[in-house]
């Protein structure tokens, strides 16, 4: 009697939906064990949540006249996104880090298969935490700044739907930055630059192509759609900028997990 090995007996004969689906489900599993991920999620609560207390006691005594606390979501997800973007970029950094991706290999041998995997968890995960931690959020400053505040349904869908979409572009460009660089600092210092860092401060130097080359980093598409306030930028334009780099990064780290090494 033979004994097949790990990669056969996953990978072998296996069709590729179901594969799929077992990775899928292999995946959730693995986000959930690694302590990193409640980690950033409580990191993420304890933001949003607070600046969504903060801002309803703040306007509690101004007669504002029902303003939408939906606003405040997007205001949140500002600085609460990054812990977002690390739980993504960890996710699939982690494994490089433990060498743990050579036997994940070995049992998923389809790299294609477990990339989509590994990123559609990834991504989908942190943008629905990020969109329910809104929620909480609007909600905190409703009840904190009642009858200050309201929560008008058609306007939490727009404003939900702007966090959704930054967020999954964010994380997207995390999931493949990880899977790029294959380690967690490089990972993390390259997000706060693309997204934080360098849109802040090249603007500040006064020149104007480092105005133009700011804005067509990430963090000012989501700075623009989250805010609302940023010169030279229109809705559509920060939209495609979001998702030429999500889908560049995204790119690049899947040609680099199917033509290199993994363990390189």
């Amino acid at each position: 009697m033979t004994t097949s090995s790990p990669a056969r007996a996953v990978g072998g004969d296996v069709p590729t939906v179901q594969l799929f689906a077992r990775t899928l489900s292999a995946e959730w599993a693995r986000l959930w064990t690694v302590r990193a991920t409640w980690w950033f999620l409580l990191a993420g609560t304890v933001v949003m949540v607070g600046i969504g207390t903060i801002a309803g006691l703040e306007s509690r005594g101004e007669a504002t006249g029902g303003d939408p606390a939906w606003l405040v979501a997007s205001l949140a997800t500002m600085p609460a996104q990054f812990a977002l973007l690390a739980l993504a970029l960890t996710a699939v950094t982690s494994d490089y880090a433990t060498g743990g991706i050579v036997p994940t290999l070995q049992w998923t041998p389809r790299r294609s298969v477990l990339f989509l995997a590994r990123a559609v968890v990834s991504v989908a995960t942190a943008t629905t935490l990020g969109v329910l931690l809104g929620v909480a959020s609007s909600a905190a400053a409703w009840v904190a700044g009642t009858p200050g505040l309201a929560l008008p349904v058609d306007e939490g869908v727009d404003v939900l739907a702007t966090v959704a979409l930054v967020l999954a572009a964010g994380t997207s460009l995390a999931v493949g930055l990880g899977f790029l660089l294959r380690n967690t600092a490089g990972g993390l210092i390259a997000v706060f630059l693309l997204m934080l860092v360098l849109p802040l401060f090249l603007p500040q130097f006064g020149y104007e192509w480092l105005t133009s080359f700011a804005q067509a980093l990430p963090g000012s598409g989501a700075a623009f759609l989250l805010l609302q306030e940023l010169e030279g930028m229109t809705r559509a334009s920060a939209v495609t900028v979001l998702l030429a780099w999500a889908g560049g990064a995204l790119l690049l780290g899947g040609l680099r997990l199917l033509r290199q090494d993994a363990n390189r």
